[in-house]
């Protein structure tokens, strides 16, 4: 069950509920991957509002990870998501607002 006072979320994919967390070590590899430098670059990455299938995926399995699951950007990308594409984006955006803070 996902603690929100931890900033972690819980969301349907593959059929399960499984729980998602940014913490620093996914941040840092949010960091990395998405080459922001740090984590003002990567807020400031994703206040734009565009984001790609690659981004979702990277924010997706890095919050996976943060959350206990043990799972490759390759397997999310194969995984069905509640909703499409339009779910993934609403998971990533709740897991961000969790993170970073804004409005539920």
């Amino acid at each position: 069950m996902a603690n929100a006072q931890r900033g972690e979320i819980a969301a349907i994919i593959d059929g399960e509920e499984k729980t998602l967390c940014l913490t620093l070590g996914a941040l840092a590899e949010l960091e990395a991957r998405l080459m922001a430098g740090d984590l003002v670059g990567l807020s400031e990455r994703f206040a734009t509002g565009r984001v790609s299938a690659r981004d979702l995926t990277a924010i997706l399995g890095a919050g996976l990870r943060g959350g206990g699951n043990a799972i490759t950007d390759d397997d999310l990308a194969r995984m069905a998501i509640e909703g499409g594409l339009k779910g993934a984006a609403e998971i990533a955006a709740r897991l961000l607002r969790a993170t970073f803070g804004g409005a539920p």
